[in-house]
């Protein structure tokens, strides 16, 4: 079959050659960098080719009077509800996949989606074909955090991941923050606004075969122990049964539907998704036709609000796994707290300068995207590593089933409908909702500890 050699090249690397002694320490730092590097900006491209169509909505509308902010967001929904549940299905089949090679495939077949929604205006015509296509795209972008999950419970150990995934978390706020910046720099270079989706698409394919060449799939693969070994942290429950391949039901039925943690989680995970999306997918939108601003004033407002996730992110990171001494909970309650805060001042600056509104934005994005990381990361502890993509995949589903989609058509609905006070207003309460679930995981505590001298 025509598939083969592409599903041959998905499946797990087998266990290489074990290295000699005196070569592991030196190949484990260079491969780690290396595999680091290979996520991160892999996960940076997804981001490029993602939600291009929240920055076109204003073109669209203009050259299709005939249309209305909630029919062209249903797209944003389509693409969010085929991203949740393929975040979660695809998490499994990430799982039991050669991480190398599974993350680029789902960059490249979204590269190719956005390339076609740029050179092939006609489809704006048709609402249904716009939905299909968003959809697609939706399903290979799920494709993109399971194996960046599953690399890095590989590569590295329970005592240093808070600060791993805190860095690692900023890939989505740089290529988030680009893809404004490349949309601008498109329209710029080319004249069509089309260039949103095309010229990020050919920038996205080129990052994914720098992922491809610097990704490996698990320490075993290029002859080396795994990593509990290797920096000697091992979970209170490890054993070598843990570097077994798992089966699907032993994922679903043993380490995930049952777990009262990953619920809690995964509802929180829904409401701080539509405070996230209901704000940066309708930058532009909101102002654009509600105060009047350019496209290159909105660009930079989505750039500002990107760009200080990075800093952020890291920080909430550090104060979980410092001030909180490794509960998660806690972190997740301070940022939602001052979001909150953050996101009544861009409500009530209605008629206020731009500023107001880009130092609104800058604390939402500095706030926001830590409870986010940290959601992920809780999941990643609360899963052993073989179904780790899964877990997280779990808490994805809720994020973008119920939060991101609803964020999608259910924001462009409550604007045509009570105007942006509704949009704000439901915002708020689900900054309140985000924190009355993350406080039911305050009880959960991550847990490492060396191997016992026998």
């Amino acid at each position: 079959m025509i598939l083969d050699p592409i599903l041959a090249l998905l499946r797990p690397a087998p266990a290489a050659k074990p290295l000699p002694t005196d070569q592991i320490d030196p190949a484990y730092r260079k491969l780690r960098r290396q595999v680091f590097a290979g996520i991160f900006i892999g996960y940076a491209a997804y981001y490029l080719v993602r939600k291009n169509l929240a920055l076109a909505i204003p073109d669209i509308l203009e050259e299709h009077p005939e249309h209305t902010k909630a029919m062209v967001g249903s797209a944003l929904t389509g693409l969010s509800v085929a991203y949740g549940f393929s975040k979660f299905l695809m998490g499994s089949v990430s799982d039991r996949s050669n991480a190398r090679y599974f993350l680029p495939l789902g960059l490249w077949l979204s590269c190719l989606i956005m390339a076609i929604c740029g050179l092939v205006k006609e489809i704006y015509a048709s609402l249904f074909v716009l939905f299909i296509l968003q959809t697609l795209n939706g399903w290979a972008q799920g494709m993109g955090w399971p194996p960046c999950g599953k690399t890095m419970v590989h590569w590295f150990s329970l005592r240093e991941r808070g600060l791993t995934v805190s860095v690692w978390n900023v890939a989505h706020n740089v290529g988030g923050a680009l893809v404004a910046n490349l949309a601008l720099l498109g329209v710029t270079l080319f004249h069509d606004w089309g260039a949103k989706f095309y010229f990020n698409a050919m920038i996205a394919a080129g990052m994914g075969l720098l992922a491809c060449y610097w990704l490996r799939d698990t320490p075993q693969s290029c002859g080396l122990p795994p990593v509990e070994e290797y920096k000697n942290d091992y979970p209170p429950d490890y054993s070598a049964d843990r570097e077994r391949i798992l089966s699907f039901r032993e994922i679903f039925f043993g380490y995930v539907l049952n777990n009262p943690y990953l619920w809690a989680l995964a509802v929180a995970n829904a409401f701080v998704y539509f405070v996230r999306y209901g704000v940066v997918d309708w930058i532009p939108t909101y102002l654009q036709t509600a105060k009047g601003f350019s496209f290159k004033d909105s660009s930079l407002g989505w750039a500002l609000y990107e760009y200080a996730a990075i800093p952020g992110t890291i920080a909430c990171g550090w104060i979980s796994d410092r001030v909180f001494r490794g509960r998660r909970a806690p972190a997740t309650l301070l940022f939602m707290a001052l979001t909150l805060v953050a996101v009544l001042v861009y409500w009530l600056n209605q008629r206020g300068p731009l500023w107001i509104d880009y130092a609104a934005l800058i604390a939402i994005g500095f706030l926001i995207y830590g409870p986010i990381m940290i959601i992920g990361l809780h999941a990643l502890d609360l899963a052993p590593k073989k179904a780790a993509g899964t877990a997280a995949g779990f808490t994805g589903l809720f994020g973008y089933v119920f939060g991101s989609a609803t964020a999608g058509a259910g924001v462009g609905w409550i604007a045509d409908r009570w105007d942006w006070h509704g949009v704000f207003l439901t915002m708020v309460v689900c900054c309140l909702l985000t924190m009355v679930f993350s406080a039911l995981t305050l009880g959960h505590q991550v847990h490492s500890q060396a191997k016992p001298e026998h």
